[in-house]
């Protein structure tokens, strides 16, 4: 086996937009594994917006980057060596792990995933973080239930996708927004949503929320922030929930958007509700069995957008953050 490992490393704190000067590429040596340690063969790298935040010397729900070091993000992959008796070589597991080769992993926040409920790939996605971000936010954050209209913005990416889905599994009426026509076309046509619009080129966002959800919204799951939730904050109805999951347009802003339309949660008597999927991991059993179960029956379908190379793990960050993928945004580094 290899004794080199490739790293990807944070080497600047981004104003603004991120680049390429944010990121250096290196190869080191790989250590000698101490007692209770693993060595992780890293095949799939997930890129999330979330990652952003922690590029900002800011205090957050999660630690941020530090400089010179591997950025850490959820990863699957495989167990090359292993001096921890939880697990064997051979055994694929998912956890945080590093933009790198291969990582060395104590095994605390490892999980042993079974290829038999789906593609390795899936447990970034579908069956992974993304997939129980919609389930917890939908059921939970959200308490949808049948017979209410779900507004999903970012509809067309890894958490939104699922949002939709599992509301309709719930007898909700899910409208979705997209950037751009091919991603609204396969929320309608593939996912099954109600109704759905690109945001990019609707004249309103006012308007077009109108127009697709006419008697408002009960509870809106939000990605996206900025003028999307100034716009559905008047459509709300009565006693609407609105499930705060991120807020893209806001992460590479060094000012963010004022929300204007506040005051339309008094009258409509709304609450909104901030949630990290981190909170509710005891949730996971129950998620993965709904989950694996929609997605043999077919009542589920999910999308990935793969980048190949370590070497392109960065472009793939930044290609997610602009909204340039189509699906779950995932690096493939390794073999499977």
């Amino acid at each position: 086996m290899t004794t080199k490992n490739t790293q990807i490393l944070f080497a600047k704190r981004p104003t603004g937009w991120v680049d390429e000067t944010t990121f250096e590429t290196v190869e080191t040596d790989l250590p000698e594994l101490a007692d209770g340690q693993v060595l992780v063969r890293n095949i799939y790298l997930s890129v999330d917006p979330y990652m952003r935040g922690r590029m900002n010397d800011t205090k957050s729900y999660v630690d941020g980057f530090q400089l010179g070091q591997p950025l850490q993000g959820g990863a699957v992959g495989q167990i090359a060596q292993s001096r921890n008796n939880r697990f064997q070589e051979g055994q694929y597991v998912t956890g945080m792990l590093g933009w790198e080769s291969y990582s060395v992993s104590s095994g605390k926040d490892l999980r042993v995933v079974d290829p038999a409920h789906g593609p390795l790939s899936y447990y970034l996605g579908v069956l992974g973080m993304p997939g129980l971000t919609a389930y917890v936010g939908l059921l939970d954050v959200g308490r949808a239930k049948d017979g209410d209209t779900v507004f999903v913005s970012a509809a067309s990416g890894a958490v939104g996708s699922v949002v939709g889905q599992i509301a309709k599994i719930k007898g909700c009426r899910a409208v979705g927004s997209a950037g751009g026509d091919d991603k609204v076309a396969y929320l309608t046509d593939e996912l099954g949503y109600d109704a759905a619009f690109n945001y990019k080129t609707a004249d309103s966002l006012g308007r077009a929320l109108k127009e697709t959800c006419p008697d408002g919204i009960d509870v809106y799951f939000e990605n996206v922030g900025g003028a999307m939730l100034d716009a559905v904050l008047p459509r709300m109805r009565f006693q609407g929930r609105i499930a705060l999951c991120g807020m893209i347009s806001q992460y590479n802003l060094e000012r963010p958007e004022p929300i204007n339309n506040l005051i339309a949660m008094l009258v409509s008597r709304s609450t909104i509700q901030g949630f990290i999927v981190s909170d509710h991991w005891d949730r996971l059993p129950a998620f993965i069995a709904d989950m694996s179960g929609w997605l043999r029956d077919g009542k589920v379908k999910y999308r990935e957008d793969v980048m190949e190379g370590l070497e392109n793990t960065p472009d793939a960050f930044i290609r997610m953050l602009s909204g340039k993928n189509f699906g779950k945004q995932l690096v493939k580094i390794g073999e499977e």
